[in-house]
């Protein structure tokens, strides 16, 4: 009795001072809606209650805009980087920015969903496809459908200026049989491109326009809260940003970054995300309601390296077709 006594003591010192390597403050940049970023955070804590988070949520462009500024100035003030899309994430990669994680255990995710050198790491699945207004007399079930007059005429888009998702979706069709083609007869039969997938989401519907591209967990949740909006999976497939999640190389705690990063990634975290009503990473994870089975959604091929490589040029042909 007296061993097991010392044994169980001996083990409960050991989890106190693992516990106390985890502890301090951690800021985290995201670009999640503040409800989403409020429950990671409080779940991150509950689990780790010696880190406190502090996080400041805004779109890509203006938390980069943010991180980019206080680089400038020599006071960076984040630690951890959660935001929309893995073009980012490259671009800082190749500055040297980001700081790896080779212990993170991803060994349950398929091949080309994280970063092979573990400098980011997928968090989910965010897919981008039709969102239409049921009172609309059409109802898209591919790409095509909306290059017909009078659907195009009320059609919206986000800006690739404002949206991270934006970006990789016109990359991702024009990468297809569709190309360049397609956004040029969008943009010559009325489409409209402005502001971030919030604004596409209000517009819709409030019937102000019928059709557009959307995040699916936007268009879902919305039209279980009774919003008369329905989402489409688009026959040619869908683009998926991977909300990635990157420690930056400035960390003032690396050990609280590591383990926030861990508990994303977990299966635990890859719950959340699904309870939170978005399509988990993790292939275990079952998809919230309103979503097909994980086997169903063809998601169109996207080379984050290449999309940065070409970004200036990309979306420079993209604002000349529809504007600043």
């Amino acid at each position: 009795m007296r061993r097991l006594i010392l044994s169980t003591l001996a083990a409960l010192s050991l989890s106190t001072a693992a516990f106390a390597e985890v502890a301090g403050k951690l800021v985290l940049y995201t670009s999640q809606p503040n409800e989403d970023a409020q429950k990671t955070v409080d779940a991150f804590m509950a689990a780790n209650p010696g880190v406190t988070v502090e996080f400041v949520r805004d779109g890509t462009p203006k938390i980069m805009a943010k991180f980019r500024a206080e680089l400038a100035a020599g006071a960076p003030q984040a630690d951890v980087l959660l935001i929309a899309d893995s073009v980012t994430m490259e671009g800082l990669k190749a500055e040297g920015l980001l700081m790896a994680h080779p212990a993170a255990d991803i060994s349950a995710y398929e091949p080309g969903i994280m970063d092979a050198d573990k400098s980011w790491f997928a968090t989910k699945l965010i897919t981008t496809g039709i969102v239409y207004n049921t009172a609309a007399p059409v109802q898209p079930t591919s790409y095509a459908d909306l290059l017909a007059p009078d659907v195009t005429s009320a059609f919206m888009m986000p800006s690739p200026m404002a949206s991270g998702a934006a970006t990789i979706h016109m990359v991702a069709v024009t990468g297809t049989d569709l190309g360049w083609g397609f956004y040029e007869t969008l943009a010559k039969q009325g489409a409209l491109a402005d502001g971030g997938n919030g604004g596409v989401l209000k517009a819709v519907a409030g019937g102000e326009k019928l059709y557009g591209f959307l995040v699916d967990f936007l268009a879902i949740r919305e039209a279980a809260k009774g919003a008369p909006i329905k989402f489409v999976f688009p026959t040619e497939g869908v683009s998926a940003v991977s909300e990635p999640a990157a420690i930056l190389a400035n960390t003032k705690n690396p050990d609280a970054a590591k383990a926030f990063v861990d508990f994303l990634i977990s299966a635990p975290g890859q719950q959340l995300a699904a309870d939170m009503g978005y399509l988990p990473a993790h292939p275990a994870i079952t998809p919230p309601a309103g979503f097909p089975a994980r086997d169903t959604i063809k998601v169109l091929a996207f080379d984050p390296a290449k999309a940065l490589a070409d970004e200036a040029a990309n979306k420079a042909r993209f604002t000349a077709m529809f504007g600043g």
